[in-house]
């Protein structure tokens, strides 16, 4: 049941959504990071076709992660200690969650304050944890293939992904070559927007593609939610400050 739910999620997120991560960080290293989706209503519209004017839902709700951790304390214990240690890297992540047919907005705001850029959790899996906890599922079950990791270190900012399952990564870029056969007729929006925000003077970027700021203390890459799917690595980042 949980490998359809996340199916459909994917798919929902591949057809028409638009996600941005925005990430501050303060002169002492501490700061915000907010992951940011909501559904592009003219995509959707597309995809869901008589369906679209059918929907009924409202919800709106906010959490935070730690709130699972107390509330499912029986099931959180059965954890091994290094499985108990990652959930505890998102005790302080808060979601919001609203989702509004009379309104037409969909959309999932996960943040995190940290005190030093390590303690960044990835984000992108907050919903499926909570999931795990609630219903008690293995961690082993899950199907993620890479992992989000960011580094801070004298005069260099790196973000970091890496493929952790290459057999589910081999399965999922089958899917997306798939999903981009069958969407090739249709105008869709799926961005993947990166706004970083450094108290430092950027020297140098990586990825070509990034626009940085007029101060030169931010900057914004975007790109395709099916390509970084694809190939979750081409979103590495490494920024050099002055």
């Amino acid at each position: 049941m949980k490998k359809a739910v996340l199916l459909l999620f994917l798919l929902s997120l591949v057809t028409s959504c638009e996600v941005t991560e925005t990430l501050r960080i303060n002169p002492d290293s501490t700061g915000t990071m907010e992951y940011d989706s909501h559904r592009n209503e003219n995509s959707y519209m597309q995809i869901a076709k008589e369906e679209y004017s059918k929907e009924t839902i409202f919800q709106d709700t906010t959490y935070v992660f730690d709130e699972y951790i107390n509330k499912y304390n029986a099931n959180f214990i059965k954890y091994t200690p290094k499985e108990q240690e990652l959930f505890s890297r998102f005790k302080n992540v808060k979601v919001h969650m609203i989702k509004s047919a009379f309104d037409k907005e969909y959309r999932t705001t996960i943040s995190q304050n940290f005190k030093k850029v390590e303690d960044i959790a990835d984000l992108t899996k907050t919903q499926d944890y909570v999931d795990d906890i609630r219903h008690n599922y293995a961690l082993t079950a899950e199907e993620h293939y890479y992992n989000i990791r960011y580094t801070l270190n004298g005069h260099q900012f790196n973000r970091i992904v890496t493929i952790t399952n290459e057999a589910v990564f081999k399965t999922e870029k089958e899917k997306m070559d798939s999903y981009k056969t069958k969407l090739a007729n249709f105008n869709l929006v799926q961005t993947y927007v990166m706004k970083y925000h450094f108290p430092r003077k950027i020297k140098s970027v990586s990825n070509h593609n990034a626009i940085i700021s007029p101060d030169k203390k931010s900057l914004e890459l975007k790109f395709s939610i099916v390509d970084f799917l694809q190939n979750p690595t081409s979103t590495n980042l490494e920024v050099v400050f002055e």
